[in-house]
C-alpha cells in the first residue's frame, strides 16, 4: 500500500495572495485616478465633474475586466477560469452603469452650461467636438456585449456565436481609450497623466495577449500535439490520447482541463472544455468526455495523428489549495474525469464518493478502483434515488458515510444541480469554505 507524501503548505493560501493582489491592484488604481481627476482641477459646473469622474472609473473597469479574463497563468491556477469570469461579469454591471452615468451626467452638464437642449447638446457634442463619435460608438458596442451576456440570452447562442459578438470589446476598448487620451480633461494637458494612462492600458492589453494569444500558439508550437489513441470507455463515453514533444514541460496538474480544438475540417473552429482524467505523466494527455453535445459526440470520430490546438492548462481544482491531510473526493456522472486524476497526485487518506444513477454508469471505476487499492483509498459508488435518509449527497448521509468530514478537504465535480445540492449540504455540515473546492468548467459564465 502507498501514500502519497504530503506537500509542504504555503504560508498564505494561494486564494487569498491572489485575491489580496487583484484588490491591491485595483484598488491603488482607483486611488490614482481620483488624485488625477482633482489635480486636473474639476469642473465649475458640478454634472460635468461627476460624468467625468463617472468615465474614468468606468475606463479603469473596463482595463479591470481584460485583466480577468486575460487567463493568466499565475492568476488562474489560483482563482480558477469559473470564478475570474464570474467576476468579469459582475464587474460588467459596474462598467455599464458608469459609463451610463458618464454619458448621463456630461450631455446634461453641458446643456446647462450652453443653455441648451439635451438632444441639440448631445448632437452638436456628436457632430463638432473631436472624440465623441468615437465614445458613442464604443459605449453602443459595450450595450450589445451586455445585452447578449444576460442570462436569458447567453443560454439561446452557441458559444462560437457569443465569442464572436464579445470580440467586439476591443473595438470598443480602442475608441474608449483614444477618446479618454482626447478630450479627458485629466489627461488632455498632463504628460504625466498620460503616461500612467497609457501604462495602465498598456498593461490590461498585454496581459490579454499574452495569455490569449502569445503563451497557447507558444505552448503548441513547442509540444505540437497529435491524437495518439481514441478509447471508448462505454456506449456514450470516450477517452482520447494525446501525445507531443516534451509533455513533461507542460505545467499541467491533475484536475486541470485545457480548451481543446482538434483540426479537422469540421472541427478546427469549436474549441471545447475537458478535463484531463488522468494524472500528467510527461508522456501523454488523456481526456474522457460523454456524447452531450456535437462536439463531444463527434470525439469518437477522430482519427489518430490528428494535430491538436490546446490552450491551458486552466482551473485552480488542483492539489495546490489543499489545506487538511485528508481528502473528500465527491464526484458526479462524467465529473469523475477530475476526480479520477486528483486521486493520483493528491496527499493524505483519501475518500471518493461517486454519484451515478446506475452502477452501469460508473465510467473509469475499475480504473478508480485499482488506484484506490494501491493508495489505500476508499471508494464508494452512490446509485439509485434518494430514500428515506434523504437525498444520497445530503447533509445526514454525507455525515454517516464520512464522519470525520469536517477535517478534511472536499473537492466536488459533476452536473451543476449535483454540486450546488453537495455544496449546501457541506455549508449544513460547517465544512469550512477555505476547505472547499468545487470549479465550473464553462468558457463563460
Amino acid at each position: 500500500m502507498t501514500q502519497t507524501a504530503v506537500r509542504p503548505r504555503p504560508a498564505i493560501r494561494p486564494r487569498i495572495a491572489a485575491r489580496a493582489g487583484l484588490f491591491l491592484f485595483l484598488g491603488a488604481n482607483v486611488a490614482a485616478v481620483t488624485v488625477l481627476f482633482f489635480a486636473a482641477g474639476p469642473s465649475d459646473n458640478v454634472l460635468i465633474s461627476i460624468g467625468r469622474l463617472a468615465g474614468l472609473y468606468g475606463a479603469l473597469t473596463m482595463a479591470f475586466q481584460l485583466l480577468l479574463v486575460a487567463r493568466l497563468p499565475w492568476l488562474d491556477r489560483r482563482l480558477g477560469m469559473d470564478r475570474l469570469t464570474g467576476w468579469h461579469r459582475w464587474t460588467g454591471f459596474g462598467l455599464l452603469w458608469t459609463l451610463l452615468a458618464h454619458f448621463v451626467f456630461i450631455v446634461f452638464g453641458y446643456a446647462q452650461v450652453e443653455d441648451n437642449g439635451v438632444v441639440d447638446e448631445f448632437v452638436t457634442m456628436v457632430t463638432k467636438l473631436e472624440g465623441i463619435l468615437r465614445a458613442v460608438v464604443a459605449f453602443a458596442l459595450i450595450l450589445l456585449v451586455g445585452a447578449v451576456s444576460a442570462r436569458f440570452a447567453r443560454r439561446r447562442l452557441a458559444y462560437e456565436t457569443w465569442h464572436f459578438i464579445h470580440l467586439y470589446t476591443y473595438a470598443a476598448v480602442v475608441l474608449a481609450f483614444t477618446h479618454q487620451i482626447a478630450l479627458g480633461g485629466s489627461f488632455a494637458s498632463s504628460p504625466g497623466a498620460q503616461v500612467y494612462w497609457w501604462a495602465v492600458w498598456g498593461v490590461a492589453l498585454g496581459s490579454v495577449v499574452a495569455g490569449r494569444v502569445v503563451l497557447p500558439l507558444a505552448r503548441n508550437l513547442r509540444h505540437r500535439l497529435k491524437v495518439v489513441a481514441v478509447v471508448p470507455e462505454s456506449h456514450d463515453v470516450v477517452s482520447v490520447y494525446i501525445s507531443g514533444k516534451d509533455l513533461d514541460k507542460m505545467p499541467a496538474r491533475a484536475g486541470q482541463f485545457f480548451l481543446w480544438r482538434f483540426m479537422t475540417r469540421d472541427r478546427w473552429w469549436q474549441a471545447n472544455p475537458f478535463s484531463l482524467s488522468a494524472a500528467p505523466d510527461g508522456r501523454t494527455l488523456r481526456l474522457t468526455a460523454k456524447a452531450a453535445g456535437d462536439g463531444s459526440a463527434s470525439l469518437r470520430s477522430l482519427k489518430v495523428g490528428t494535430r491538436v490546438f490546446a490552450e491551458g492548462p486552466y482551473g485552480a481544482f488542483t492539489t495546490m489549495h489543499q489545506q487538511k491531510p485528508d481528502a473528500l473526493l465527491v464526484a458526479g456522472g462524467v465529473g469523475i474525469t477530475p476526480i479520477r486524476a486528483l486521486l493520483e497526485e493528491i496527499s493524505g487518506h483519501v475518500v471518493v464518493l461517486y454519484r451515478v444513477r446506475d452502477a452501469r454508469d460508473a465510467v473509469l471505476l475499475p480504473e478508480l478502483i485499482g488506484l484506490a487499492r494501491a493508495r489505500g483509498a476508499a471508494v464508494r459508488v452512490l446509485s439509485g434515488p434518494s430514500d428515506q435518509t434523504g437525498p444520497v449527497l445530503g447533509a445526514p448521509n454525507l455525515r454517516r458515510l464520512v464522519p470525520d468530514i469536517a477535517d478534511r478537504d472536499v473537492f466536488v465535480c459533476g452536473p451543476p444541480g449535483m454540486t450546488s445540492a453537495t455544496l449546501r449540504s457541506l455549508r449544513e455540515l460547517r465544512v469550512p469554505g477555505s476547505q472547499v473546492h468545487a470549479e465550473r468548467f464553462s468558457l463563460a459564465a
